[in-house]
């Protein structure tokens, strides 16, 4: 491995690795109330094997915070230690670091001769409102991916109208109004919510181009939101471009699935001048 990157051992300043989180994730276990066999959990193993391949100076993992609680973390935590790192985790909200949506995070850095702190936290959460307001009509923009997509039949057309503006819900409506599948469920009060100007989107996820996946309805506008509106929540630049050439909901999937960048780029400055401070070091 250290051959073919032409590293020699403990050269690497980083290591980041975002092991897939489906089988770690609270839908999936019940909030760890369920055991969830799924192969890609082993791959937290795999990501260790990395480590003491290539001997980094700093690692960082990020994960959901339902990996807090497994097994698995424990004993990559105390390898890490073994191995001479000094570990700081932490479940974190992307929302206190300057990314308007609600999405937490278990984030751990690690560094063999010093700690790394987390990035200092915002007093204040940035908001819906300072993420998508004003960016344009969908379609009329030039953008690729800031347009609407799918079609609704005229009853969910309809019900989307009802849904109050400014963080409404179908539970708003009454209930001779609600879908049948809502009837029966109380799960996900969620669906087909908007969301609120003045407060964080909730977590934005590879169904964010769908309001029967979550409150991904716009706060005002009788539609979900569009793929560059999910990704200005994500703390994407305005510039930022997605490939759509395997469509849209490739291109939501991506979104959805990504670490948001305003959230890494603040912690990544405290990697970047620990280990400066190291290097300082007689």
């Amino acid at each position: 491995m250290r051959e073919v990157l032409g590293l020699a051992l403990g050269e690497l300043d980083l290591l980041a690795g975002c092991p897939p989180c489906q089988g770690f994730s609270s839908l999936r276990t019940l909030n760890g109330k369920r055991d969830v066999r799924d192969r890609r959990n082993s791959l937290t193993d795999d990501f260790l094997r990395f480590v003491r391949g290539l001997a980094p100076r700093a690692v960082m993992l990020e994960n959901v915070p339902g990996l807090a609680n497994r097994r698995r973390f424990r004993e990559f935590s105390a390898i890490l230690k073994n191995m001479g790192y000094i570990v700081n985790w932490a479940v974190l909200d992307a929302a206190r670091y300057g990314v308007p949506q609600r999405r937490r995070r278990l984030i751990l850095l690690a560094a063999q001769r010093s700690r790394i702190e987390f990035a200092p936290a915002d007093e204040t959460d940035a908001t819906v409102s300072h993420a998508i307001q004003g960016i344009g009509i969908p379609g009329q923009t030039g953008d690729p991916i800031h347009r609407i997509i799918g079609k609704r039949s005229e009853r969910i057309t309809e019900l989307i109208k009802l849904i109050p503006k400014d963080g409404g819900s179908r539970h708003d409506l009454p209930a001779d109004l609600w879908l049948e599948c809502h009837k029966k469920c109380e799960g996900f009060r969620d669906v087909y919510g908007r969301m609120r100007w003045n407060a964080v989107a909730p977590t934005i996820t590879a169904g964010c181009l769908n309001p029967s996946k979550g409150r991904f309805l716009h706060p005002d506008q009788d539609r979900a939101i569009t793929a560059r509106e999910a990704a200005l929540l994500q703390s994407f630049p305005p510039g930022y471009s997605f490939s759509i050439e395997r469509g849209m909901y490739a291109v939501a999937a991506m979104i959805g699935n990504a670490l948001p960048p305003e959230f890494i780029r603040r912690h990544a400055l405290q990697v970047a001048a620990a280990l400066k401070d190291v290097g300082d070091t007689p």
